[in-house]
């Protein structure tokens, strides 16, 4: 272990030294405060916070990770370039230690670069409405959607495969495919059409309502608000943008004078196409976490109301604080670190630097899209779906999916982001695919030969 922790030292200095190290520390620590401070937003406190901590985390989570690759793969790659390795592998140190030595120096210093970083972003976050002399309203409201971490709960899907099967048959009769589906392909089509009816099933027209049903809605104890959100959607937009909309929130399964909850009733005006939270009190959710919603549209609209089946309605409740949701996002970019440090490390122990760092940003960039990549091959033809799904699917499935799980994807809308999710993104990421690069990582640089001996 002591040899080990002597590689790990001599790597942050080793990396210490390095200009690009210094200048992504310099831009950080310059760049965090102007951007807390200068951005607006939509000009809310709420607004303001969301966009800070949005960017500065984005902007910590690239530099850290692209700081992580060059220095995983410039403290190998230089030794050997520069012959500086031969003095250590000439000593009675294994080469397995070395490379856990480089991988610990790596880890440790990007850890503690993190750390200071997110402390930094925090306490600004913290702070900003003390600075901003922000009113108590914008206050209250930022605390209820941005210093909170609040779990959500979604209505189920319904199952429309009966419903496109018949439509489906019905347009194969009447030989109407090709006319509104010109150049797709079943599987396509299909697509489209469960597309269309789970947004029927969310379509109000001019005088209806939707009815949604949650289950499993469990405030924490002590929690006296909960949320609905919603966003509108419609087929003709209105002259001012705006939807005039009643709803009834509560537990609808009984009649009104068995109910044992409270049962809301309101009227109000939103904007179409922006997300709109109603506060409620957290006693209209039924002991048993049953709450059900209603979505009157009034005949003043003029115009069909739909919800999308993705985030056109969901439940949030207070499950965490932000302290500890923010701690979790800062280990989620942690876990990120430690998986492009051993690709580091494994790309340097057969490729020439520049080429290694090409390959693990291409490694870090394609992380980043995956899902959109994974989405773009379904739209391909049948001639290549085979390609696909047994050598490109497999490979980039395999790859980081960074993008599944962007820390700025639970802060900013206060989503939690809880110690079981952590945990399986972690098993998964550092647990499984790391040890598997470390473990061809050691086996390459055991077998490669350094130096060749002249007799």
């Amino acid at each position: 272990m002591g040899r080990i922790w002597a590689v790990a030292v001599n790597t942050i200095r080793q990396i210490l030294r390095l200009k690009i190290a210094t200048a992504f520390i310099v831009i950080l620590f310059v760049l965090l405060p102007v951007m807390g401070f200068g951005m607006t937003g939509d000009g809310t406190l709420k607004g303001r916070l969301q966009s800070f901590v949005s960017y500065g985390l984005s902007l910590t989570s690239l530099l850290l990770c692209l700081l992580t690759i060059i220095a995983s793969i410039y403290t190998l790659t230089s030794d050997i370039k520069n012959k500086q390795i031969y003095t250590v592998i000439t000593k009675p140190i294994k080469r397995s230690q070395l490379i856990a030595g480089k991988l610990v120096g790596v880890v440790l210093l990007s850890s503690v670069i993190l750390v200071f970083f997110s402390c930094l972003i925090y306490s600004i976050a913290v702070y900003m409405p003390k600075f901003l002399n922000s009113s108590e309203q914008e206050i209250v409201k930022a605390k209820d959607e941005f210093y909170t971490a609040r779990a959500s709960v979604k209505p189920r899907q319904q199952d429309v495969t009966k419903e496109v099967e018949r439509e489906y048959e019905k347009l194969a009769k009447s030989g109407m495919l090709e006319e509104v589906f010109k150049n797709d392909s079943k599987q396509q089509i299909i697509a489209q059409l469960r597309r269309q009816k789970k947004l029927e099933k969310r379509s109000a027209s001019v005088g209806s309502q939707i009815l949604w049903e949650f289950y499993n809605v469990k405030p924490t104890v002590g929690s006296e608000d909960i949320f609905i959100k919603f966003k509108y959607d419609v087929s003709v937009t209105p002259a001012d943008n705006q939807i005039f909309g009643g709803w009834m929130i509560g537990d609808n399964r009984k009649p009104v004078k068995e109910i044992d909850t409270e049962v809301y009733n309101l009227r109000q005006k939103n904007s179409i196409g922006t997300a709109h939270e109603i506060k409620i009190p957290a006693d209209a959710v039924a002991e048993d976490g049953y709450l059900a919603v209603a979505f009157f549209n009034l005949p003043l609209n003029n115009t069909v109301v739909m919800f999308s089946p993705k985030d056109g309605m969901e439940i949030l409740y207070k499950a965490d604080s932000f302290f500890a949701n923010f701690i979790r996002v800062a280990l989620l970019i942690e876990v990120r670190i430690i998986f492009l440090a051993v690709t580091g490390l494994l790309a340097s122990t057969f490729l020439s630097m520049p080429v290694a760092i090409l390959v693990c940003i291409v490694v870090f960039f394609t992380g980043s899209i995956s899902q959109f990549i994974i989405e773009s091959f379904g739209y391909l033809g049948e001639s290549v779906i085979g390609f696909y799904q047994y050598i490109l699917k497999p490979l980039i499935q395999f790859m980081p999916q960074f993008d599944k799980m962007e820390p700025a994807s639970f802060i900013v809308p206060a989503k939690i982001l809880s110690w079981f999710e952590l945990a399986k993104v972690a098993s998964v990421m550092v647990c499984i695919k790391s040890l598997v690069l470390l473990s061809i990582a050691l086996l390459v640089f055991g077998s490669r030969e350094i130096a060749r001996i002249i007799v």
